[in-house]
């Protein structure tokens, strides 16, 4: 059994988490995950008239660093704009916990992807993580669903070089590993052409 080294802030979030529930007639809906995978959060939130986030909450189906971090980005957002809450990155959820374990990365991925999707939702514009028939990007990882594209940026984003990296922030790769090759050739081709532009 494996026993995460969790924060003193990570802990007071999973064990005292802050607005939890699910506002009713909201301004912004965002949902993302799949509790089939393991992980899922529903996030909700109401502008004030100044167009400030007056009252969030949220549900989600995870483990103590996806409450935890649910948890936290709800007590980051509650006051800022809508602009000034789009900024709000994964490192910034992962921050005010204290840092998560790398291999629980993936749960403050989850956080800011409902807040954009929430925020998506609010401007009438389709959720960047909504999957269809145009989604953008192929599948890499098809045991969880995650496209190159998706992989590429939080690679990108997380400076990340490893496959087993990218498996902490997005799960890609995390149940059978049949795609971990692809992976890491999808990571070496995009910074050596990071590379080549400096």
């Amino acid at each position: 059994m494996i026993m995460w080294n969790y924060t003193d802030k990570v802990m007071d979030h999973f064990l005292h988490p802050r607005n939890v529930g699910e506002i009713e007639n909201p301004d912004g809906v965002g949902e993302v995950g799949n509790a089939a995978c393991g992980d899922a959060l529903k996030l909700t939130f109401k502008l004030d008239k100044e167009g400030r986030i007056e009252d969030v909450k949220f549900k989600t189906f995870g483990c103590a660093s996806a409450i935890a971090s649910s948890s936290a980005l709800t007590e980051i957002i509650k006051g800022k704009t809508l602009d000034e809450a789009a900024r709000v990155t994964n490192q910034d959820i992962a921050e005010v916990l204290g840092g998560l374990p790398e291999a629980k990365m993936h749960c403050s991925v989850m956080g800011m992807e409902a807040l954009q999707a929430a925020i998506s939702h609010y401007r009438g514009e389709k959720s960047p993580f909504e999957k269809d028939e145009d989604h953008e990007g192929r599948i890499v990882c098809k045991c969880f669903g995650v496209t190159d594209v998706k992989i590429l940026k939080v690679a990108k984003e997380n400076q990340l070089h490893k496959a087993e990296d990218v498996t902490h922030y997005c799960k890609a790769g995390g149940a059978c590993g049949a795609c971990l090759d692809d992976i890491q050739q999808l990571l070496d081709d995009m910074w050596k052409l990071e590379a080549a532009k400096k």
